[in-house]
């Protein structure tokens, strides 16, 4: 008798630990995935010293790596445009190309991205001239995949009628995104000013693409919806986006993010805005992957800001 009771209580045990071990496997298995966050150097950061001569934008990926980065988001005008003169540029892209990714590559860098500006208006009203940007712009998805690159960030500038922005913005980065898609190259778009900087507008220019390889670049400080005598840069911003409701609508489709900083005090903390509270909005968005710093204060030397920066990323996100 005695016998049958303990063998009836070993069974008890035994199914009570069946059932404590399953319920561990759901929770192992309902649990979210662990965020992994690196931190990559936006080249724009450094755009003075490029542009007086003082960096050479090939050397870029040594740069980076000197300051702890593993990342590197290019900026496509600072190799290219009117106002850089580096000793390589005379060869060619594709020659620039070719030595950008020796260098990245024998440094142990990732290649993030290529910012593209000055290849046109994506968002205008007349097709014709959209049809070309979008043309424009190829030869940058190339790049990125040649670089080994995930994306390339495009803006959305163009129509004043919010509606006709929307419409006009979903048909170009269907035909832009489509041409990437082949290539396994993202298109971002960057809150950078006008329409684009009212979440809630590019939100909807999202939904409308609904394709994987479109998204948003969320940039915690381009949140001007217009200038002085609208103006596109350069005048006092008149109306602004909420910064952390618009963060916080854009990493609903953020395959990046761009911590743009501007200054800071004796503390190391930035005193434009609440740059821990806004991390956490990344983190809560589950967000992974490179988060890159943009240091664009007006300090001759950027490299104490960008060192800062990347400081308070590592302090929220990542020890």
């Amino acid at each position: 008798m005695i016998q049958k009771k303990l063998l009836a209580i070993g069974a008890i045990f035994a199914l009570m630990s069946c059932q404590n071990t399953m319920k561990k496997s759901e929770e192992t298995t309902t649990e979210a995935p662990k965020q992994n966050f690196e931190i990559s150097l936006a080249q724009w950061s450094i755009h003075n010293q490029i542009w007086d001569g003082t960096i050479d934008p090939m050397d870029f990926a040594s740069v980076a790596k000197d300051l702890g980065y593993t990342g590197l988001e290019y900026v496509n005008h600072l190799y290219v445009g009117d106002n850089v003169n580096y000793p390589m540029k005379e060869q060619g892209l594709d020659a620039v190309l070719t030595e950008l990714k020796r260098r990245s590559d024998s440094l142990g860098m990732t290649n993030v991205l290529i910012m593209v500006d000055d290849e046109g208006d994506l968002s205008l009203d007349d097709e014709s001239i959209t049809v070309q940007a979008v043309d424009n712009h190829k030869k940058w998805v190339d790049a990125a995949a040649f670089l080994g690159c995930h994306a390339i960030r495009v803006n959305l500038f163009g129509a004043s009628d919010p509606e006709a922005w929307v419409a006009n913005s979903v048909r170009s980065l269907k035909a832009l995104s489509t041409y990437a898609a082949d290539q396994n190259i993202s298109v971002l778009v960057e809150n950078h000013g006008g329409h684009s900087s009212d979440a809630k507008l590019l939100s909807r220019v999202m939904e409308g693409v609904a394709m994987d390889n479109c998204g948003t670049l969320v940039d915690f400080g381009n949140f001007c919806l217009r200038r002085e005598n609208d103006e596109r840069w350069g005048a006092p911003c008149v109306e602004e986006y909420d910064r952390y409701q618009g963060i916080e609508e854009l990493m609903a489709y953020a395959q990046g993010v761009s911590a743009k900083s501007y200054a800071f005090g004796a503390e190391g903390n930035e005193t434009t805005m609440d740059f821990p509270r806004i991390l956490n909005i990344v983190r809560d968005a589950g967000f992974s992957g490179f988060i890159g710093v943009e240091f664009e204060g007006p300090d001759a030397d950027p490299f104490p800001g960008m060192a800062a920066t990347k400081s308070l990323i590592e302090t929220v996100l990542i020890n």
